[in-house]
């Protein structure tokens, strides 16, 4: 009896630790599937509230991807071979509302987006927005879009840099 009694206790038990695994209640939820339609924020018409400089030093790089690179190609006019770097203005959007990084903050010139700044540099400029009371807000800095050379017969790649203090200390 006292057997019977322990192997319907140990079956129930085995019973319960298989269904709490076989349902994994930690289990992560899946990311959405993709639309097939890159994420792109809108650049929003109201004025920025700061105009960053660091004096024509252009320290600080923006994160391209190749997607953006028929818009580097164009803002550029393929300047590659030339030796100077054109040179913009580049608005800087807090993006609060990108899915994948929760503090991104985007990069236009002339209304077209070019990238993102690092996380940790979208750390830091928004730490800057802050002290300056204009959280959340647009702001401007200088910036040239470099690069484009042929080299062994192919086009390099366009990079936006950003005049702009260090923000990756």
């Amino acid at each position: 009896m006292t057997f019977a009694i322990s192997l319907l206790i140990i079956i129930a038990t085995a019973a319960v630790v298989y269904a709490i695994i076989k349902t994994n209640p930690n289990k992560p939820k899946p990311l959405p599937l993709p639309t097939g339609v890159p994420y792109e924020p809108r650049l929003p018409d109201t004025a920025p509230a700061v105009h960053w400089s660091d004096g024509g030093r252009f320290m600080v790089e923006v994160m391209t991807e190749s997607r953006y690179q028929p818009a580097l190609q164009a803002l550029a006019g393929e300047h590659g071979d030339q030796a100077a770097a054109t040179q913009y203005v580049a608005t800087l959007m807090p993006d609060d509302h990108n899915a994948y990084e929760n503090a991104a903050v985007a990069v236009f010139i002339e209304g077209r987006m070019v990238g993102y700044l690092s996380p940790k540099a979208a750390l830091q400029l928004r730490e800057l927005l802050r002290k300056r009371e204009a959280k959340g807000q647009l702001s401007t800095c200088d910036a040239q879009v470099r690069g484009g050379a042929l080299w062994e017969g192919k086009r390099l790649q366009y990079v936006v840099v950003l005049d702009v203090e260090p923000l990756e200390k």
